[in-house]
This record gives structure tokens, sequence and C-alpha cells, in this order.
């Protein structure tokens, strides 16, 4: 995926979002993606483009999803949350779009919630190694299901929660445009890896 032809082509991104979405999720995959330069397209299950997030953000789709069912995307991301999962896996369109993608070997992956409520009842984590929010751990496959923070296996990418969403967006950006990307990308987010929180500051340990 990291040839010269491919880098070449315009990577496109959907992100699909829906009332009760987790909103650092939605944003940060967009957001860290859109910084490496891919199409990135929010697209709304619901009958309009505004959705409320689960902590009540409210975010404006770039399209319905019906208008997504024929495009071909590099990667399909599905952002957790309550009860937003519940409804990305009500949608049929979204469930056509991802079974196509897992059946045409394109990337794809979801966060929190969504691997279990999402990719689960699709049958889209069969045979791959899987994680998810601790509070769901339990309805995967114990065989399968493991607790790292992101864990790529074959063409699906899962990851834990909102605090593990730069490392799920970034492990996209290395396998869509490479480990140079990332490292170009994740210079911007000024993270830090070794952190000491207060209630006064955030300051770096010495």
């Amino acid at each position: 995926r990291q040839g010269p032809e491919f880098l070449l082509c315009t990577v496109k991104v959907l992100v699909p979002i829906a009332m009760g979405t987790e909103e650092m999720e939605a944003v940060i995959l967009a957001g860290v993606l859109r910084r490496a330069g891919a199409d990135v397209t929010l697209a709304s299950v619901e009958d309009g483009l505004e959705i409320e997030a689960s902590y009540g953000t409210r975010i404006i789709a770039d399209k319905p999803i019906a208008a997504c069912a024929d495009q071909v995307f590099d990667l399909v991301a599905v952002p957790g949350g309550m009860p937003g999962s519940v409804r990305l896996r009500d949608s049929e369109i979204l469930q056509r779009i991802m079974v196509r993608q897992a059946e045409e070997k394109r990337l794809y992956g979801a966060i929190c919630a969504a691997p279990a409520v999402v990719l689960m009842p699709w049958g889209l984590h069969k045979g791959r190694k899987i994680t998810c929010h601790p509070s769901f751990v339990g309805d995967l496959p114990t065989f399968r299901a493991v607790e790292s923070n992101v864990q790529v296996s074959g063409e699906l990418t899962t990851s834990r929660g909102p605090g593990t969403a730069f490392q799920f967006a970034l492990s996209f950006v290395e396998q869509l445009f490479g480990l140079h990307a990332v490292e170009d990308v994740d210079s911007t987010l000024v993270r830090q890896n070794k952190t000491c929180i207060s209630l006064f500051c955030i300051m770096p340990f010495s």
C-alpha cells in the first residue's frame, strides 16, 4: 500500500457516526488521518447530518451514509460509544459497506465498544485477534481477545477507547502512508509518552 503508484492516489477513508458516537474517537480519527493527507468522509447513519455524540458534543457529518454505499474506501474506521455503536450496527447500508470492505481485503477497524457491538454481529471478527473497551471484552471470543491498546490482525485493526484513539489513528497512518508519515503527523500532535498529571499542571517527568 506504500508504493509510489499508491501514494499518487487519494487515500479515501470513511468514518461513520451516529447519535451517541464517542466524539473523541470520531474526531481524532478524522483529524489525524486528514493531517496525513487522507480524504476523510464523516457519514451519518441518522436521518440528518447533525448528530449528538455520547457526551453531548454536536458533530455535523459530511454526507449521509447512503451517499457512500457505492464508493470504494481504502479504510473504514468505526468509532465506539453508546448508544452510537448500536445505532451503527443497525445500519444495513453500513453493514453492506463493511462486509464488502472485508471481502475485498481493504482496511477496516473499530474502537471501544464497536469491535464487540458492531463487528461481531456482522461476523467481521472471525479468524482475527481483537481488542475492545474493557467493559465489552467479556463479549469477545476468549481465544481471540487480547488486551493490546491497538491490535492489527490482517486488514482489521481494533483498539480500546478514547485514551488509545491517537494510537489507533496513527496505526492507520502507518498502514496507509508508511512510518515516515507517522513521524511527520505525530510531531505535530505534541504527545508526551510519560506525563505527571495534577489538578494544576501536566508536565513531563524529569
